[in-house]
């Protein structure tokens, strides 16, 4: 299963604030052995915020939303879950009982519409303030604040996709073929490509300068004994074409 990312706000598409989420996911799929696909950042637009929710819905991907879920006039995600799975909002029971208990009496008039989620939602506990994310099918919807949102994630993914955890995490390695050039070695990546189908290939030209020679660097990603067969392989290849390998 993919693992996608929809970071949303303003304020991060104009820079008054450095996203934070984008990094942080990339670890903690990583501390489980697993890699982000995929991500897509939106500022607050309706409209927008719909359709990418929509696309999520649609797919069979596993989405996380960061941002948006409060209560205040821009904050557009748990309205545009709803539109885009064609459901009401409705106050979540369990959603109010937290709200209530953390807020009492402060919990109305405002605060109490952040447990209004989209008919047919999941809770995600937030270990921070008690105040809930969501999650409908496989979109998990978080707050913007990191402090919330990572542990969160953590919960979401050891929870409800426990199986998706990679005891054996691919790998990624490379080698650099020293005056190496794409366009000469057009037909050897193909090969490899077509060889291991299985494997990510990545080739990145680097250009002469100073006193730095061009070259390229290849790089394979996946199981572990298959990217390594893969590298030993071309490195053989490259070798035999003369190019310096350090």
């Amino acid at each position: 299963m993919h693992v996608g990312a929809l970071i949303i706000g303003d304020e991060l598409l104009s820079g008054k604030r450095q996203d934070k989420h984008l990094a942080a996911l990339i670890r903690i799929l990583a501390e489980r052995g697993m890699k982000l696909a995929w991500a897509e950042y939106l500022g607050d637009v309706p409209a927008r915020i719909e359709d990418a929710m929509r696309r999520a819905l649609q797919s069979d991907e596993l989405v996380f939303s960061f941002g948006g879920i409060g209560a205040t006039p821009d904050d557009h995600t748990r309205q545009a879950v709803a539109a885009a799975a064609r459901v009401e909002l409705a106050l979540h029971p369990e959603a109010r009982s937290l709200i209530e208990e953390r807020f009492g009496d402060e919990a109305y008039p405002h605060r109490i519409h952040m447990g209004e989620f989209p008919v047919g939602s999941r809770i995600i506990p937030n270990p921070v303030n008690q105040i809930p994310g969501f999650s409908y099918g496989d979109l998990h919807c978080v707050p913007g604040f990191p402090s919330m949102a990572w542990p969160m994630v953590g919960w979401v993914l050891d929870t409800h996709y426990s199986q998706l955890k990679n005891e054996q995490p691919d790998v990624e390695r490379s080698l650099r073929a020293v005056g190496a050039r794409e366009g000469d070695l057009i037909e050897l990546m193909q090969y490899f490509v077509t060889r291991y189908p299985s494997l990510r290939f990545s080739s990145l030209p680097s250009f002469a300068h100073d006193d730095v020679p061009g070259h390229i660097e290849f790089g394979f990603s996946g199981p572990p004994g298959l990217v390594e067969l893969a590298l030993s392989e071309l490195r053989k290849a490259l070798e035999m074409r003369g190019y310096p390998l350090p």
